[in-house]
């Protein structure tokens, strides 16, 4: 039990000094970040579940995976959500996560990930997890631009 501790102790450290686990590319640098949102994941729950941010504002979303299965989490519109659970779906457990744009990341249980953006006014955004079934539950968090 003390090495799995030192291991989740190195871990952390890495993701916080700047090694963030998971994707973020063409949402902005880590460092450029206005603000941290932390994200809380359980089995089919984002806490919170919906965020307010200013239009301008950069963005780091922290997921915790505090669940007991791996959980997804994209940023878009509703289309973009459609169309990730679509891809979602076609890469299947074949172990792909569908994340190559740089929008999205899969969390593993126990785990860390982040994403950052930049919002903009007039931005209808939505964070959702698209493992199986769980967006269709209601496993977003719901973004107000102001």
């Amino acid at each position: 039990m003390g090495q799995q501790r030192r291991v989740l102790a190195l871990v952390t450290a890495v993701v916080f000094l700047g090694g963030c686990g998971g994707g973020g590319g063409g949402h902005g640098s880590h460092s450029s970040a206005d603000r941290v949102v932390n994200v809380t994941m359980r089995d089919i729950a984002f806490d919170p579940s919906a965020v307010e941010v200013k239009a301008g504002e950069t963005v780091r979303f922290v997921f915790h995976n505090e669940g007991q299965i791996r959980h997804d989490a994209f940023i878009g519109d509703e289309a973009a959500q459609a169309e990730h659970e679509k891809e979602m779906k076609e890469a299947g457990s074949d172990g792909k996560d569908g994340h190559g744009d740089g929008h999205g990341i899969t969390v593993d249980p126990g785990d860390i990930g982040s994403l950052t953006h930049k919002f903009k006014a007039g931005d209808s955004l939505i964070i959702g997890c698209h493992e199986v079934g769980h967006y269709a539950a209601g496993m977003k968090v719901a973004i107000a631009v102001s």
